[in-house]
């Protein structure tokens, strides 16, 4: 022998080569594993989420038509806050007791023309209201347009933060002008 020594015979460095390679090949796997359930749990596709939100929509429908406050309650965030027709502002607790004393009753609420539309972990809504119903002023039937703001929250519901309504009025006709003099 020579005396050198070489690097490929030494028994602690093949056995430091061999945990090397054990240890590339397990993280290699479980990386692989996990992007193979990354893969699994695809993220929910629009028409999906679209659906989920008309079906939200229906779900609010439902709760004004009948008065359910339970539903309502379970639809509305703890920080909701909505404009009304009127233009009043009425929190989440405002809103329940409003309808827990009957304050708007609704006989007829046709939602038309719904659209979506999404921005990360939420959801816009814009729709045409056909309303037939009654306050303690009077009658509030007609047609409205109103914007309703859903956001997924930390347990993956979607919840009511925003609404805002504003009824469509007619079309003002324009009498005309009958020049300067006023003839």
């Amino acid at each position: 022998m020579s005396g050198k020594v070489s690097i490929l015979s030494d028994p602690v460095s093949a056995d430091r080569r061999t945990a090397l390679g054990r240890f590339l090949l397990i993280a290699f796997v479980a990386l692989f594993s996990a992007s193979l359930l990354q893969a699994g749990q695809a993220k929910p596709k629009k028409h999906d989420m679209r659906h989920e939100i008309f079906d939200l929509e229906d779900a609010w429908r439902n709760a004004v038509l009948k008065s359910d406050t339970t539903a309502m309650g379970a639809l509305l965030a703890d920080d909701y806050m909505a404009i009304t027709a009127s233009g009043m502002l009425q929190t989440k607790q405002e809103a329940l007791a409003n309808m827990r004393a009957h304050r708007m009753h609704f006989t007829v609420l046709t939602l038309l023309d719904r659209k979506v539309r999404f921005y990360g972990k939420t959801a816009l809504v814009t729709s045409l209201a056909e309303v037939q119903g009654t306050t303690p002023e009077g009658d509030i039937s007609g047609s409205f347009r109103y914007t309703r703001v859903y956001v997924r929250d930390s347990q993956g519901r979607w919840k009511i933060v925003s609404f805002e309504s504003s009824k469509i009025r007619p079309p003002i006709e324009h009498k005309k002008d009958s020049g300067p003099s006023g003839e």
